[in-house]
């Protein structure tokens, strides 16, 4: 009896430390899910994850870490690979197309406010004053050309076939080119540069604020659509986490929307922040 009453000891004695090993390991897992890395492209998205997403996170428990990044490949596949728990620097459908194309499962937590694309000239300072004929440089990349064909129609400088997808409308979908405009493709990053050197330049938000370019001293700004708009992003396997609820939260809070009516000028909000 003294034995088998020694031996219950031993085991309950080894269940509650093992007990307690469980708890500490839940702990510290929970500890190290509260340290977070949020990696973003330099300039305006690691500015917004900095001073509009960080604090919030903060205020919540988190320790947040920004990693700036130079280029649109390695924020993806470092938050496939874990080293980043989200990233703020895409829209939609380059998300849709990365994953697809590095066989990674990517998903969106919510859209942000993003930077449009914009119609700038040195030469002509409105619409109205654009002259017959007028040269303007356009991104040559399919998907940054749609947008600016789409501003160049909502500015009311041509007509495109109804029929066209909005997604890839180009030059073949121009019905009336009411100005007799002659579009000049560049690569994008060129766009800033080329506003020096031809009558319009369609230049991405990115960089025209790369190139310390006023987003309000377009002549028309982009109407975006929201397939356009950058997202907070996550690994798919991570979509229940409350990490990604109080990312979520965090954009769309009262705070969030102050820091950018403040800090980020001529951002256009997503829908959901202009219709709430």
């Amino acid at each position: 009896m003294k034995k088998l009453g020694l031996a219950l000891l031993l085991l309950l004695t080894l269940g509650i430390l093992a007990a307690c090993g469980s708890e500490d390991s839940s702990s510290e897992a929970s500890a190290e899910k509260k340290e977070i890395s949020i990696g973003a492209t330099s300039g305006p998205y690691s500015d917004m994850a900095s001073k509009a997403i960080k604090p919030i996170l903060e205020d919540k428990g988190y320790t947040v870490k920004v990693v700036e990044f130079s280029d649109y490949i390695q924020p993806n596949l470092a938050l496939s690979k874990g080293d980043l728990d989200a990233n703020l620097f895409q829209h939609k459908i380059y998300m849709e197309n990365f994953a697809k194309e590095h066989k990674i499962d990517l998903s969106e937590v919510i859209s942000v406010p993003t930077a449009p694309m914009g119609i700038y000239s040195k030469k002509f300072t409105s619409l109205d004053k654009i002259e017959d004929g007028a040269a303007i440089a356009i991104p040559n990349d399919p998907t940054n050309a749609a947008r600016a064909f789409l501003i160049l129609e909502d500015a009311g400088l041509i007509t495109l076939n109804p029929d066209a997808d909005p997604l890839t409308v180009s030059e073949k979908d121009v019905e009336n080119n009411v100005k007799n405009l002659q579009f000049k493709p560049i690569e994008a990053a060129q766009l800033p540069r080329a506003v020096d050197s031809v009558d319009l330049s369609a230049v991405p938000g990115n960089f025209a604020l790369a190139a310390k370019m006023n987003l309000l001293d377009a002549l028309q700004l982009e109407n975006m659509p929201d397939q356009y708009r950058n997202r907070v992003v996550i690994d798919s396997k991570n979509d229940d986490t409350q990490l990604a609820k109080d990312l979520k939260e965090a954009v769309e809070s009262a705070q969030f929307e102050k820091v950018i009516d403040e800090q980020f000028k001529g951002f256009g909000k997503p829908e959901w922040m202009e219709n709430r």
